[in-house]
C-alpha cells in the first residue's frame, strides 16, 4: 500500500455499528484495493518485474529454443507442442508467485521498516480492509498479466488453447488456490527482511531459486531425481504441474514425477502451504497501533 496514496475512510455511525461494520470493512477494502491497483501500475520498476517479467520470458523462450523443434513428440512424430507452449504454463505459474508472493512480501517489509503500518495502525481502518486491498490489488493484476500472457502467445507464437470448458474450469481452481497461497506465504515471508533495503536482497533469490528448479526455466524432467523430490516439497513446483495439466496434452503427464498429473497432490500440497502461511502469518504479522 502506497502511503502517498492511501487515505483512511471515515468512520460512520453505520460502519461503527455491529450491523454496519462488516459492509464498513469491505467498502474500505475495496477502496484500498482501487488505490493498491493504481499505486501498482504507478510504479515502473514493479510493473515490470512482476507484471511483464514472464511475458518477456516467454518470448524469450519461445524464441530462443524455437530451432530445436516441437517438445514431447510421440513416437509417430504427432502430439508435440512448440517451446512457447510448453513454457506458457510455468511463465503463468511464475506470474502468480511474483505478483503474490515476490511484491506482496517487499512491500509490506517496506511498508513495515518505512513506519507506515504503524502510521496506517493509528487510523479507524480495520486490519481486515488493509489485507483486503492487498489481495483485492494482487487478483486483479494476476487476473490482467494471465490475460496478457494467453494473448501474447496465441498471437505471436500462435500457440492454441484449450477448447475443453473442464479444462477451463480445472484452471480456475488451480489458479485460484494458488493465488491466496503465495499471497499468504508472501505475507509471512514478509517478516524476514530487516529492512525495506534488504527485502529485495531476502525475497528475489529464493524466488529465482524456486522458478529453476519447480519447471518454470528448465524443463522439470530433465532434473535430477533428487532436485525433483526436493522441489516436491514448494508449492510452486504443483502451481506449474496443475498448470501443465490444463494447457499441454494428457501424454506430458508421463514426464512428471509419478507419471500422471496428480491433482489432488496439487490441491493438497497448495492447501497445505496455505494453511501454513495463514499460521506463520499470524504469529508473525504485527498490526502495530499507536498507543
Amino acid at each position: 500500500m502506497n502511503p502517498h496514496v492511501m487515505t483512511p475512510a471515515p468512520t460512520t455511525a453505520s460502519s461503527a455499528a455491529p450491523g454496519g461494520r462488516a459492509p464498513g470493512i469491505l467498502r474500505t477494502g475495496l477502496s484500498a484495493a482501487r488505490l493498491e491497483i493504481r499505486g501498482y501500475f504507478r510504479t515502473p520498476d514493479t510493473v515490470f518485474f512482476t507484471f511483464l517479467f514472464p511475458v518477456l520470458m516467454l518470448g524469450i523462450f519461445g524464441v530462443a529454443f524455437e530451432s530445436g523443434g516441437d517438445v514431447g513428440a510421440k513416437p509417430d512424430g504427432t502430439g508435440g507442442v512448440s517451446m512457447a507452449a510448453y513454457y506458457l504454463p510455468g511463465m503463468i505459474a511464475a506470474g502468480i508467485m511474483l505478483s503474490g508472493l515476490q511484491n506482496l512480501a517487499i512491500d509490506i517489509a517496506r511498508e513495515k521498516s518505512e513506519g507506515w503500518l504503524r502510521r496506517l495502525g493509528g487510523t479507524p481502518i480495520s486490519p481486515i480492509s488493509y489485507f483486503l486491498g492487498k489481495a483485492g490489488q494482487i487478483l486483479f493484476t494476476s487476473v490482467l498479466q494471465v490475460a496478457v500472457l494467453l494473448a501474447f502467445a496465441v498471437v505471436v507464437f500462435q500457440v492454441e488453447l484449450p477448447s475443453d470448458p473442464a479444462l477451463w474450469l480445472r484452471f480456475t481452481w488451480i489458479f485460484l488456490l494458488g493465488i491466496v497461497t503465495m499471497t499468504l506465504i508472501g505475507l509471512a515471508l514478509s517478516a524476514l527482511p530487516r529492512s525495506s533495503r534488504s527485502a529485495t536482497a531476502v525475497v528475489i533469490p529464493i524466488v529465482l531459486f524456486l522458478q529453476f528448479i519447480s519447471g518454470v526455466y528448465l524443463q522439470f524432467s530433465m532434473l535430477p531425481e533428487w532436485l525433483q523430490n526436493f522441489a516436491s516439497l514448494f508449492p510452486l513446483k504443483w502451481l506449474a504441474q496443475g498448470m501443465r495439466s490444463v494447457f499441454l496434452p494428457d501424454h506430458f503427464a508421463a514426464m512428471e514425477t509419478s507419471g500422471t498429473w496428480d491433482l489432488w497432490l496439487v490441491a493438497v500440497y497448495l492447501g497445505g502451504w496455505l494453511a501454513a502461511g495463514l499460521v506463520i502469518s499470524l504469529f508473525t504479522f504485527r498490526w502495530i497501533r499507536r498507543s
